[in-house]
């Protein structure tokens, strides 16, 4: 599983709260924690002023409190909570596979279980709501789907399609 950690573990940027204009960026990597701070400024003599970055390893941010709470500000509670996790270690292996991969393990769910698992984070909801997703449930467990009704799949998309033909006729 270890191979699934990039030299990139997590990045995020944003502009921070009003109503300051600052932009940030939080990159944690496999050994370090970086911060990067632009001031945005319309004054003259603010014009030009490089970025700040601050690199720190985990071990170090897990302890700098106030940083900690420069992020908790500009990304919300979630993030920092994340970010904490990775540089203590906890992995999240599941939130790193592809989508090709998560929706090969899906098909051996069924569509109840699709549907609660949905419900467990944005990243599966929208991998549950694809077409890609639609289009596997189709194609493998609809009795009676042709190649004549491919074309027809794709143009009115595939969660309508099944909702449209299979679904009314008993199939699950």
């Amino acid at each position: 599983m270890a191979s699934l950690l990039g030299e990139q573990l997590f990045q995020i940027s944003s502009q921070g709260p009003p109503p300051a204009k600052d932009f940030f960026q939080l990159v944690v990597a496999k050994d370090q924690v970086i911060w990067t701070s632009w001031k945005i400024s319309l004054r003259l003599e603010g014009r030009g002023i490089p970025p700040t970055r601050l690199k720190m390893t985990h071990g170090d941010f897990l302890h700098d409190k106030k940083l900690q709470y420069e992020v908790s500000t500009v990304f919300g509670q979630r993030i920092l909570d994340y970010t904490l996790s990775l540089c203590r270690g906890d992995f999240d292996y599941l939130e790193r596979l592809p989508d090709e991969v998560l929706l090969r393990i899906l098909f051996f769910l069924g569509l109840k279980d699709s549907t609660l698992l949905a419900q467990v984070s944005h990243r599966f909801k929208t991998l549950c709501s694809s077409e890609g997703f639609w289009e596997q449930t189709v194609r493998t467990r609809c009795a009676g789907f042709t190649s004549d009704m491919e074309a027809i799949a794709n143009a009115m998309g595939w969660r309508n399609t099944f909702f449209t033909f299979f679904h009314r006729k008993g199939n699950k």
